[in-house]
C-alpha cells in the first residue's frame, strides 16, 4: 500500500500514463561529428549555479517510505549539489532538514492553509532554516480521488488492519524500519491525521487567489516559484505580476485526471513568458534523457519526485544517490550522443514530440 501511494495517482490515472508517455514519444535529432569529449551538465537556477538540471520535488510523508525520510533525501541532494524541496506534508521540520544537510540548497513548498497565522509561521520556520527559495503550490484546492489509496484503506501513519497483517507478512524488513523507527507525524501540520482527503479538505484554503501572493510575497524574503501551471493564460498572469519561476505540473496527475500532459504544454508556455520568468517542469521524468529532452523545449531545470522516491524505499539514502546518480550519468550521455558539449547547448531543434 505504501508503494501505491507513491506510483498511484487521482481516478483512473490518466494523467499520470500520459505525462511518463509523452517522453515516450519524443525524437532527438543529434548531431554528428561534434565535439563531445566533455559533456557539463551545471546550470543556473534562480541565481545559483546546480550540478545539473534536476529539482528534488516536494513529497508528503516521505519517513512512511523509509524512516530516513526527508533527511536522508536532503543529504542525497547535497551530495549531488542539486536542490531539495521540503513538503508542508513533510514528516520532518525545516530545521532537522537544514542541520541533515547543511551545505545543501533546500527549498520549502507552501500549501496555502485557511489559517493566515499559521502560514506565516511557517514560512518563517523555513526561512530562520536558511531556506531561500518557496514553491507555491496551487493545484490542491480540494484533494484529488486517489483510488488506490481507497481501495487499500491507507491510514496516515499506516496501520495493521487486517490488510495491513498480510502486507506485514509479506514485506517484514519495511515493517520493521517503520515501526522501529520515530513516529510518523506531521512537521508543520498538526497530529498524525487517518484521513488524508479529509484533512486536505478541511485545512487548505479553495478560495486562494492571484492577489493572495502578494502578502506571501511580502512574507518571504527570498525567491518565489507557482507549481501547478496547466494553461499558457494561468502561466502569463503570473509572470504578470513577477513571480520568480513557474512550475508547469499536473501534482503527477494526483489531482485532476485527465489535465494537460506537462511536456506537451511546456514550449507554448516558455514561448508565452519568454524571459520574464523562469519555467520548470515536474511529472514523467524518469531519466537523464527525460531531463535533455525538457530542457531542449525550453525548461530551466525538472522537478523529479516518483523517481528518487522509488530509490528511497528500495534502499534509502543509498538509493536516492543511486537514482541522482543514474540520472546524471543519463544526461552525460545523452548530451554526447546528441552532439551537444554540454546542457546549456540544448536547443529546441535537437527534440520533437511525435504526435504532437
Amino acid at each position: 500500500m505504501v508503494f501505491d501511494y507513491v506510483d498511484g495517482a487521482a481516478e483512473d490515472e490518466r494523467s499520470a500514463a500520459r505525462a511518463v508517455e509523452a517522453f515516450g514519444r519524443v525524437e532527438f535529432a543529434p548531431h554528428v561529428l561534434r565535439d563531445v569529449s566533455e559533456a557539463p551538465t551545471s546550470v543556473e537556477v534562480l541565481g545559483r549555479r546546480i550540478a545539473m538540471p534536476v529539482v528534488l520535488a516536494p513529497t508528503g510523508f516521505t519517513r512512511m517510505m523509509h524512516r530516513e525520510g526527508e533527511r536522508a533525501v536532503a543529504r542525497a541532494a547535497e551530495r549531488a549539489a542539486v536542490p531539495y524541496t521540503l513538503s508542508t506534508m513533510g514528516t520532518t521540520t525545516a530545521g532537522d532538514v537544514a542541520a541533515a544537510a547543511p551545505g545543501g540548497w533546500n527549498w520549502f513548498q507552501l500549501y496555502v492553509v485557511r489559517d493566515r497565522d499559521r502560514n506565516l509561521e511557517r514560512l518563517k520556520l523555513a526561512s530562520d532554516a536558511g531556506m531561500d527559495v518557496l514553491v507555491v503550490t496551487v493545484d490542491v484546492p480540494v484533494a484529488g480521488a486517489r483510488l488506490r489509496d481507497v481501495r487499500h484503506g491507507l491510514t496516515i501513519p499506516p496501520s495493521l488492519r487486517w490488510r495491513g497483517v498480510l502486507e506485514a507478512a509479506r514485506h517484514p524488513a519495511w515493517w520493521f524500519d517503520f515501526l522501529t523507527g520515530e513516529p510518523l507525524t506531521f512537521a508543520t501540520v498538526e497530529g498524525a491525521p487517518e484521513d488524508m482527503a479529509g484533512l486536505t479538505n478541511l485545512m487548505f484554503d479553495p478560495s486562494v487567489t492571484v492577489a493572495d501572493l502578494e502578502w506571501i510575497r511580502s512574507a518571504w524574503p527570498g525567491k518565489l516559484l507557482v507549481k501547478g501551471v496547466q494553461r499558457v493564460d494561468d502561466a502569463k498572469e503570473l509572470a504578470a505580476v513577477g513571480v520568480d519561476g513557474l512550475v508547469v505540473s499536473n501534482h503527477g496527475g494526483r489531482q485532476l485526471d485527465r489535465s494537460a500532459t506537462p511536456l506537451e504544454l511546456l514550449p507554448e508556455v516558455v514561448e508565452a513568458v519568454g524571459d520574464r520568468t523562469e519555467v520548470f517542469l515536474d511529472g514523467g521524468v524518469r531519466s537523464g534523457a527525460d531531463v535533455a529532452a525538457a530542457v531542449a523545449l525550453g525548461a530551466r531545470a525538472c522537478f523529479v519526485g516518483r523517481a528518487y522516491l522509488y530509490g528511497l524505499m528500495a534502499g534509502g539514502e543509498r538509493g536516492v544517490t543511486r537514482v541522482l546518480d543514474l540520472l546524471h550519468a543519463e544526461l552525460v550521455r545523452t548530451l554526447q550522443l546528441l552532439g551537444v558539449a554540454g546542457v546549456e547547448g540544448l536547443t529546441r531543434d535537437a527534440v520533437r514530440i511525435r504526435g504532437s
